[in-house]
Parts: C-alpha cells; sequence; structure tokens
C-alpha cells in the first residue's frame, strides 16, 4: 500500500478536512508538514464539528499524528487547540501526538510584527491571517528562530532571545508597536517547557520505522498549491512550499516516500484575503455560492470571494504541484444552477494564455476564456455513486478531468464524512 499526500489545488479551503478525515480512517500516521495555525480544518463526525488548525486531523481518528519540522509552532495555540479537543471528549496525548524537535516557535512577538507590517502597508495589504507565520518563517531562514528542543537549555533559549529581540524590538519600534521585555518571553518559555517537551522526538526516525513497518502515511498539507511561496500568486500567498515536494523536507523523508499525491479542489473557485482572482463574481451567482456553500473562513471568519471554476489553474497546480489525482468538493453547491462556466485560459491584453504568469500586474489584467455548459435540476447532495448524479452533472465533472488534465478519482457530495464517491482508491497507489 502507497503513502498519500493531501494538497489544495486552488487557494485553499477546498474540504481537505473531510477528506482527510476520510483518508485518516484508513491511514497509520498522519503527518503535518508546513504551515501553522493559520491553515482550518474542519470535521464533521456524527454529531460533533471538530475546527482543527494546528493538530493533524487524524487525531479525531484516534491515529497518530505528527507535525513536521517544516511547520511553524505557536505553542500557546497548540495548548488551546488540545484543551478544546478535551471539552469536546478527544485525549491528545504523547501517546497520539509526535512534534518534530527541531520545530521552529511563533513567539507573541512575531503576530505582533506581522499585524503591525499589514496595518502600514494600508491599502497594499497582503491579507495574512496576522498570525505572525510569515515572521516565523523568516527567523527560521534567518538562523535565529527559536526551536523545540532549545526549551530544554534555558541558557541557549537566553542567548537566542538575545539575538531574536534586537532584530524584532528595533522593527517594531520602527513601525510604532510595543516592544517585547526578553524576561517576560523567557518565564513563561520554561514555564511552557514541560508541558511541550514530552511530545518532542526525531520524527524522521519513527517515520522511517513507520516505512519498514509497511504502515500507512498521510501527508496533510495546509493552504493550496496557488499559495505556494514559490508558485502562488505572490506575493499574496503563504509563506511556506505547499506543494507536494515539500511533504519531504517537511517531515523528514525521502521523495520517494510521499506517495500518490491528491489535490483538493472545489466544483466552483473561492479565495480569502487580497490578490488576484480572475473568475470571481460579483454578482447574485457569487452571492449565491458562498451562502450555499457557507464560505466563511475556518481560522479568520471572513467572507470568502466565490467564482468559476478555474480550469487553468488547476491545470496549473496539477503540474507544479505533483498531483496524481483530483478531489472534486461541494459539487452539490452548483445544483440548480441553469449555466455553468469553465475558465480555460486567460485574455492578456491581445494574447490568450492556459495559465496564470508570475508577473502580478499580468495576474491582476488576466480575463477569464469561459466555456459555457449546461447545468442540472436535480440534487447531487448525498449521492455516493455517479448512477446517482445527474447526467450534466458527470459531463460538468469529464470536461473538468480533460482541462486539468488529471482524473478525478473522488468526489464529495456534501460534508458528511460518508457521502463520498469513491472511483479510486488512493492508497492503492
Amino acid at each position: 500500500m502507497a503513502n498519500v499526500a493531501v494538497i489544495g489545488a486552488q487557494w485553499g479551503d477546498e474540504g481537505k478536512g473531510k477528506v482527510v478525515d476520510w483518508l485518516a480512517s484508513r491511514a497509520d500516521v498522519v503527518v503535518r508538514f508546513q504551515g501553522g495555525h493559520n491553515a482550518g480544518h474542519t470535521l464533521v463526525v456524527g454529531n460533533q464539528t471538530y475546527k482543527l488548525s494546528l493538530l493533524p486531523s487524524g487525531v479525531v481518528r484516534g491515529k497518530l499524528g505528527v507535525i513536521g519540522n517544516g511547520v511553524v509552532l505557536d505553542p500557546e495555540h497548540l495548548l488551546l487547540e488540545i484543551a478544546k479537543l478535551k471539552e469536546q471528549g478527544l485525549s491528545v496525548t504523547p501517546e497520539n501526538l509526535r512534534i518534530a524537535e527541531n520545530v521552529p516557535l511563533i513567539l507573541p512577538l512575531h503576530p505582533a510584527l506581522d499585524k503591525a507590517r499589514e496595518a502600514a502597508r494600508g491599502a497594499n495589504k497582503i491579507g495574512t491571517t496576522g498570525r505572525g507565520i510569515g515572521p516565523a518563517y523568516e527567523d527560521k531562514v534567518a538562523r535565529r528562530a527559536i526551536r523545540l528542543s532549545d526549551l530544554a537549555e534555558p541558557e541557549v533559549l537566553s542567548r537566542k532571545l538575545d539575538e531574536l529581540l534586537l532584530h524584532h524590538n528595533t522593527l517594531l519600534k520602527g513601525l510604532g508597536a510595543p516592544t517585547f521585555e526578553k524576561q517576560a518571553l523567557l518565564d513563561r518559555l520554561l514555564e511552557l517547557a514541560p508541558k511541550l517537551l514530552p511530545f518532542a522526538e526525531a520524527v524522521w526516525e519513527r517515520l522511517d520505522a513507520a516505512h519498514h513497518e509497511g504502515k500507512r502515511v498521510l501527508f496533510e498539507g495546509a493552504q493550496a498549491v496557488m499559495l505556494d511561496v514559490d508558485h502562488g500568486t505572490y506575493p499574496y500567498v503563504t509563506s511556506s512550499n505547499t506543494v507536494a515536494g515539500n511533504a519531504a523536507a517537511g517531515a523528514g523523508i525521502g521523495p520517494n516516500r510521499i506517495g500518490y499525491v491528491l489535490g483538493i479542489a472545489k466544483a466552483y473557485t473561492t479565495r480569502v484575503g487580497s490578490g488576484p482572482f480572475p473568475t470571481e463574481l460579483h454578482d447574485e451567482t457569487g452571492r449565491l455560492l458562498g451562502e450555499r456553500g457557507r464560505e466563511f473562513g475556518t481560522v479568520t471568519g471572513r467572507p470568502r470571494r466565490c467564482g468559476w471554476f478555474d480550469a487553468a489553474m488547476v491545470r496549473q497546480a496539477v503540474k507544479v504541484g505533483g498531483v496524481d489525482g483530483l478531489v472534486l468538493t461541494k459539487l452539490d453547491v452548483l445544483d440548480g444552477l441553469e449555466t455553468l462556466k469553465l475558465c480555460t485560459g486567460y485574455r492578456i491584453g491581445s494574447e490568450v494564455v492556459k495559465r496564470l504568469p508570475a508577473s502580478i500586474a499580468q495576474q491582476e489584467a488576466a480575463e477569464p476564456v469561459y466555456e459555457e455548459m449546461a447545468g442540472w435540476k436535480e440534487s447531487t447532495k448525498g449521492a455516493r455513486s455517479y448512477a446517482e448524479l445527474p447526467a450534466e452533472a458527470v459531463k460538468y465533472i469529464r470536461r473538468i478531468e480533460e482541462l486539468v488534465e488529471a482524473p478525478v478519482v473522488l468526489l464529495s457530495t456534501s460534508p458528511e464524512r460518508d457521502d463520498t464517491i469513491v472511483l479510486r482508491d488512493p492508497f492503492a497507489g
């Protein structure tokens, strides 16, 4: 049986939580390999709804969860999320959660800087969540990050805080924001140390052992390919690589162990925050998609911008993301629409292209080239086989497959876990 990596194939919020939950029931280990608590996965299990933003989704299914070194970890948020799950009857302990000992930590100064810089941008703001993800990754690359293992060495921690505060307090002061005192940070980190260190280990060793034992590993990505810091609509992106290739670096495995790559896409398109969105709808149809799809960010609560399915963008995500097969979610949101549109490319000036260019000016100037298809009147909600789908819905799916050059292997027709049409088992390789 193969491992599976799940990534978003649009701008995030594609419904990865349900898909990961469904896959996690058949996996042995679930690994988060990038991002931080700026990601949001909503899982509906029976009468319970779990909202996770940092913990691997597998913990809800009683599977071993792993937070890899590619994640930036806010220790305060982690403990709050664990406490919230405990209130819902789920226990998260070192028995079912392991954290890479070399994971970088998000400290209070990171969101402070994040928010101060976003405010300074004014009308040119990027639309970050303000949770300190970007500044934490900057510290990692600049080699001044506080890592989980540092909490076991107070003298090292103290020395590293000196360097960190020299940098951050200078920036905060320049932006007119409050600065931070070392002793308060040091005291709090040392207070958190005994709560966090029991979870720490060299997770690359555990994952290597899992491979040799023939266990199935699910790699859970956050955000999506078009938010990738290299391949997305830069600078309106996240601060990490969201493509499947980063599962290797972010978890500590070889690239040959990533396995089958599953890309998640909605049957339409949404985006939270700022940035180009060629197929965005500002009309009644856009409002209808938002209302039916309950399009609000899991983390931010911000309303998502809605538009037609952008096949040109998803095709690009398939290519750079290494996607083997697609999961199409929220098909039922399109029920009853008389006409549907698929974006097959973009008109930029006098030229028509089938990819989003790297230039932000060209991205903003891109006008969608549409292909129209007939909609369907019947309901697709809860369908569990292609035989239960209207003929026009099947035609819509088949046309998406042709345009994005990837097969649809799973189809989600409602938030319920079992309302899933399975055309291919990703774990079969």
